[in-house]
């Protein structure tokens, strides 16, 4: 920090001041902009919108009813094979197609 003579900071005097003039340009600079700020108008799309969202709830509750009455993928498929019954079954079956394109 630089001294002078009188063992006073030349600088600290400086500070204060401007910070006073940043500070007062910043309290400008926000009451300035509020002023400018213009009141918004709602859109005249968001009434629509809401109609469309509206409806789309009252589907949603439709679709669970109707998905209700489905029978889901995992009652409809009978459970898988163990792949060694699977293999064995498909063995089995190129031998008897094996067997008759031989008797044939």
């Amino acid at each position: 920090m630089a001294r002078q003579e009188g063992g006073q900071c030349s600088i600290a005097p400086m500070k204060h001041p401007l910070a006073w003039l940043l500070g007062g340009f910043t309290v400008f600079g926000f009451l300035r902009r509020r002023q400018d700020v213009p009141t918004v108008s709602p859109d005249p799309r968001a009434e629509e919108l809401r109609r469309k969202l509206a409806e789309s709830r009252s589907i949603l509750g439709e679709r669970e009813e109707f998905e209700t009455a489905e029978v889901t993928v995992d009652l409809a498929e009978p459970a898988p094979e163990d792949p060694e019954t699977r293999r064995r079954a498909v063995h089995e079956a190129a031998r008897d197609i094996v067997q008759r394109m031989r008797s044939r």
